[in-house]
């Protein structure tokens, strides 16, 4: 028997899948609870501060999904480098033409957010942290020190971050090809 999902589950997953397709701005509340078909006052009731409360809720459920994701396929490669490249292969397949955006980091929304609302630019910069540290275990696990790893996973996280960008502008995964097939020339330990 399926289990029936509970009103502020089905608002955050919503929530987050219109603000990844279409951003903070372009989606209203009511945007959410038409989506979600859970009514108006369950979404006050569990968001009572309103589309900023829901929207950290929603970044953070973002981030445990990716989180996810990194770590199935960085498990699934036992060298650290294939690793990196395995993964941004995948984002280019969910990137590129007819993959599924849906599942897209939160950059859209750190972009439109970060100088008018606090809460909300700091769950995106809590989120980036989390996932740059999965990135600095794989870089410690392929004999970097702890500054180049740290280091090595913020250029990764931008390179990822901005492969994103150009594969949605340019509705086709080539970027993030193109960064894979780049990664042993980038990645190599001097």
């Amino acid at each position: 028997m399926c289990e029936k999902r509970k009103p502020k589950e089905l608002l955050i997953e919503t929530a987050s899948r219109l603000f990844k397709a279409r951003g903070y701005c372009a989606v209203g509340l009511n945007d959410i609870i038409e989506a979600s078909g859970v009514p108006k006052g369950s979404l006050y009731h569990y968001f009572p501060e309103g589309k900023e409360q829901l929207a950290t809720a929603a970044i953070h459920n973002t981030k445990e999904l990716v989180m996810e994701d990194i770590k199935r396929v960085f498990s699934g490669s036992p060298n650290p480098m294939d690793a990196f490249q395995a993964y941004v292969y995948e984002l280019s397949k969910v990137f590129g033409e007819g993959g599924d955006p849906i599942g897209s980091p939160i950059g859209t929304i750190a972009g439109e957010k970060h100088s008018t609302s606090e809460p909300i630019r700091l769950a995106c910069a809590a989120t980036f942290k989390d996932w740059q540290a999965i990135y600095a275990e794989q870089f410690l696990a392929a004999g970097y020190s702890e500054q180049q790893a740290s280091g090595l996973a913020i250029v990764f996280h931008a390179l990822t971050e901005g492969g994103i960008l150009l594969a949605l502008t340019m509705k086709s995964g080539k970027p993030l090809e193109v960064i894979a097939e780049q990664i042993p020339f980038l990645l190599i330990k001097k």
